[in-house]
């Protein structure tokens, strides 16, 4: 049998608080076992999940939606390879779209510095007087069309 963790050692491990682990833990983002004197024990495997949910974190993922993928993984098994992969194109397109709109808003926050923001004719951050609110909320230049299409409902 595998050995497996305290929190302190998960912890320790992951470079996470252990205050952050048990909130992840009320959250459904990690599993721990418990011990007769109620001690959380963590199988080794719930190292690979505190990398997911904390590099997922960084790119902008929300918590919900982590817990979501990770609920997807097997509960009965260690996930393979495989169950990552198809994890990962289920968010492909989704995170190819985030490298694409950090890409443009680094892009044109350089050609800002640059023009001293004296000419805002070209500025996909300006809407000035307003006029694209009818288009909807957010930054309408900056948007993919797809995320430029009206709020249903």
């Amino acid at each position: 049998m595998q050995e497996s963790l305290t929190i302190g050692q998960l912890a320790a491990r992951s470079g996470v608080a252990a205050s952050a682990l048990r909130y992840y833990e009320r959250l459904g983002l990690i599993r721990a076992d418990r011990t007769s004197g109620n001690q959380r024990r963590y199988a080794r495997t719930e190292l690979r999940r505190v990398a997911f949910v904390r590099i997922s974190q960084q790119v902008g993922i929300s918590l919900e939606e982590i817990r979501d993928a990770l609920d997807s993984l097997p509960a009965s098994r260690t996930p393979t390879a495989a169950d990552w992969t198809e994890l990962s194109t289920a968010w492909r397109a989704r995170l190819s779209e985030k490298i694409r709109l950090m890409t443009k808003l680094r892009d044109d926050l350089d050609a800002c510095i640059g023009c001293g923001c004296l000419s805002l004719q070209r500025c996909t951050l300006s809407n000035l007087e307003d006029k694209l609110s009818g288009e909807g909320p957010g930054a309408r230049l900056m948007l993919s069309p797809a995320e430029q299409a009206p709020p249903a409902g």
